[in-house]
């Protein structure tokens, strides 16, 4: 960055614009005890020593890659990620690329993203993937935004069901805040043991989208064939916000007939890293591809016959006028959907079904025993892929905390979210856990009901 003077002159111009007295004025509003230089800061320290201070902050964490065993999902999920997949991220012709408006300097970059959107399409059934947005719930709330674009705001009614995830309906519910939507279906009297079907009579002329999770927030695995032929009847689009790892194992949303598959590409290949960053993947049908926020790639030839990748639609949010833009989300986490291709590639499509059928089958193993325990029994009764809800005797924070004690990270509270379902623990398992940690487990879940 070069530095460029001015002159006092241009100074008291530039003052006089903003309405400013003088340069003090400007920083009126911050407190004068954290102005610089009265910063409270310590003394200087040589690298050796912030070296070893950070060493000693960092030895204060816990992770789940040797310190505890997890069994916490809700949405991130502790899977094995191979190591190709860092080592590919951390080559400095990704790591340090941005937007390939040129193609002709930037055909890595180019298709590394084709790869990803080519391998998002075929995982959900979809005709076309966009290069992603920033997380699950933003690619979720984006899927509202454009089923709202195609009706060019004539349909004002978002059916959502109650057990997608809370976080993901409080994004939608953020986004849409100045729009005049209506969402209806996830409110708190809704009844959780209901099926799909229970969606049918809310879907009506005004409705745009109808959307649902897949398998849903507490692990459900549902054919939402019907639902959809019921939304299309009315002439909505379905949006089904899917987890990829079970798409491996059970029929795709495309192979339902939905328009829309949306959701969270953590388990690809992608650390939990304390909560992000991560990757929303964005699927459609190709009809709908203007309506599609988010940056397309696709391919080509030259002048001379040879493939290449380009930036294709390009007259998007970051192009046009904001009033014109289906969306203004211009970024994308190309980064991390790199590493979603990566791993893709690596563990092919036999590997994907394998980790998917191990998390399958140990869920289900964990699920037998922890119900045998006195007191302990499973909420749903619906089919599951690799989380399951348990009813508890006591309180699940009680629990977790016995459970930490003994190195072990327990499920997620559903009370928090969902008040009937107080002392409710939403239980994950993955290729991660073994029988052993499964076992232990259950006597430590034993030991703490039994205190």
């Amino acid at each position: 960055m070069t530095y460029i003077p001015i002159s006092p002159a241009e100074r008291d111009a530039m003052l006089a614009t903003v309405g400013a007295k003088s340069l003090d004025a400007l920083f009126d509003a911050i407190p004068a005890s954290v102005r610089f230089p009265k910063l409270d800061l310590p003394p200087a320290l040589t690298e050796m020593e912030a070296a070893s201070l950070l060493d000693e902050l960092a030895s204060a964490n816990e992770s789940v890659r040797g310190d505890l065993v997890s069994f916490l999902g809700a949405g991130m999920y502790n899977h094995y990620i191979p190591a190709v997949v860092d080592h590919i991220l951390r080559r400095g012709e990704f790591y340090t690329a941005y937007t390939p408006y040129q193609p002709e300097i930037s055909q890595g970059t180019l298709q590394a993203i084709f790869e990803y959107q080519s391998l998002m399409a075929a995982l959900t059934g979809m005709d076309l993937s966009n290069a992603s947005h920033y997380d699950g719930a933003t690619a979720a709330a984006e899927a509202v935004n454009m089923a709202f674009a195609n009706f060019r705001g004539k349909r004002r009614k978002v059916v959502l069901s109650t057990s997608i995830h809370p976080q993901y309906r409080e994004v939608i519910r953020t986004y849409t805040q100045g729009i005049d939507l209506t969402l209806v279906g996830d409110d708190s009297a809704a009844d959780l043991q209901a099926s799909p079907a229970a969606l049918i009579p809310l879907i009506d002329a005004n409705t745009a989208l109808v959307m649902v999770q897949y398998p849903d927030f507490f692990g459900r695995v549902f054919d939402y064939t019907r639902l959809i032929e019921a939304a299309h009847a009315q002439g909505a689009f379905v949006c089904v916000i899917a987890n990829p790892t079970a798409l491996a194992l059970f029929k795709t949303p495309g192979a339902m007939g939905a328009d829309i598959v949306v959701g969270e590409g953590q388990p690809l290949g992608i650390p939990m890293w304390y909560g992000g960053p991560s990757l929303g993947f964005f699927t459609t049908k190709k009809q709908y591809v203007h309506k599609m926020a988010g940056r397309l790639v696709g391919e080509t030839v030259d002048t001379r016959g040879q493939k290449g990748y380009v930036l294709t639609l390009t007259a998007r949010e970051q192009h046009i006028k904001r009033e014109k833009a289906t969306s203004n989300i211009c970024s994308n986490q190309s980064l991390l959907a790199l590493a979603s291709a990566v791993y893709l590639s690596v563990i092919g499509k036999s590997g994907l079904k394998q980790v998917a059928n191990l998390c399958y089958q140990k869920a289900h193993y964990a699920a037998s025993e922890l119900s045998k325990l006195p007191g302990v029994g499973l909420c749903f009764s619906q089919p599951f892929f690799h989380e399951f809800a348990l009813c508890l005797p006591k309180p699940v924070a009680e629990i977790n905390a016995h459970l930490l004690e003994h190195g072990i990270l327990g499920g997620y509270d559903l009370g928090q979210d969902y008040p009937s379902l107080k002392n409710h623990l939403l239980v994950a398992v993955t290729e991660m856990n073994t029988k052993d940690e499964i076992d232990s487990l259950v006597e430590v879940l034993k030991e703490a009901l039994n205190d």
